[in-house]
């Protein structure tokens, strides 16, 4: 299914380039942005990693920041049957967590500052758990592509407004551009990322801790710290990767709402019985 909703976004994403570029200079046009569509998805499956992480100003995390995280870092990996994950740090001094990348082997997770600092370590590994279930899962090549596509798309409405200039009919197709592709990213966001994987992949952070509390303690939290510390990092395109939504309270992130109740996602939580 996660194959199948990257394939789509791929091909939308081509689409949009083509007609754009027809739109902006015509036959010429659709084939510059035919060439463009195609080095596009060639270079978000190898870099979306790389666009996100990027994204979040993160820098690989060194083990003696936190040996403990590394520590349970390789049991939890170990416990999903996957290799060891890549820590990332962000400076960003919101907590949060995103997990990010092609899938096992080829997957990272990137930890906000604010998580580290403002959490125990018992949230801390269970935020950690959630991030690598969507690992195991096999989420994340679907949350990557859907991150770059909507930030592609954001630029590709400016390439119409630079390059539509140069009469009031050409403007007013870079308008329109403009003002249509911006929420085409939105929606393909939430198309291709459901809600319904946040749930799985509390679920299954639940089987790999034996206990759904410490993720459950720290949702409380996130849920109440996201929406008091604003996110230095954070774009709306790549908000869905979050584990809570970074961008509360912004008119913006509501076109970009993927993430469940949170109280609903503590409920189940909370309910989690180990085998």
């Amino acid at each position: 299914m996660n194959f199948f909703k990257t394939s789509i976004l791929l091909v939308v994403l081509t689409g949009l380039f083509i007609g754009a570029g027809y739109l902006v200079g015509g036959q010429s046009g659709m084939l510059i942005a035919l060439a463009l569509g195609i080095a596009a998805n060639v270079g978000m499956y190898f870099a979306g990693q790389t666009m996100a992480l990027s994204m979040a100003r993160a820098e690989p995390m060194p083990r003696s920041f936190a040996p403990w995280l590394f520590e349970a870092n390789e049991k939890l990996c170990q416990r999903a049957g996957i290799p060891v994950v890549p820590l990332y740090l962000s400076p960003d001094p919101q907590p949060n967590a995103f997990a990010c990348g092609r899938g096992p082997g080829k997957a990272a997770v990137c930890i906000n500052q604010g998580l580290i600092d403002s959490m125990p370590p018992r949230e801390v590994i269970g935020v950690l758990a959630h991030e690598l279930s969507h690992v195991k899962n096999r989420d994340t090549l679907t949350m990557t592509i859907a991150a770059a596509v909507g930030s592609a798309i954001t630029y590709l409405s400016y390439f119409g407004l630079f390059f539509g200039g140069g009469s009031r009919r050409d403007n007013g197709w870079a308008v329109l551009l403009l003002w249509i592709l911006g929420p085409i990213a939105a929606m393909l966001i939430q198309l291709a990322v459901s809600r319904s994987r946040e749930y799985a992949a509390d679920a299954s952070a639940a089987q790999l801790m034996n206990d759904g509390s410490p993720l459950a303690d720290a949702l409380e939290s996130l849920s109440n710290q996201t929406e008091r510390i604003p996110s230095a990092t954070a774009q709306p395109t790549m908000a869905h990767m979050y584990i809570a939504n970074p961008l509360k309270g912004e008119s913006i992130a509501s076109l970009f709402s993927t993430h469940p109740p949170m109280n609903e996602r503590i409920r189940r939580l909370r309910a989690f019985n180990p085998s």
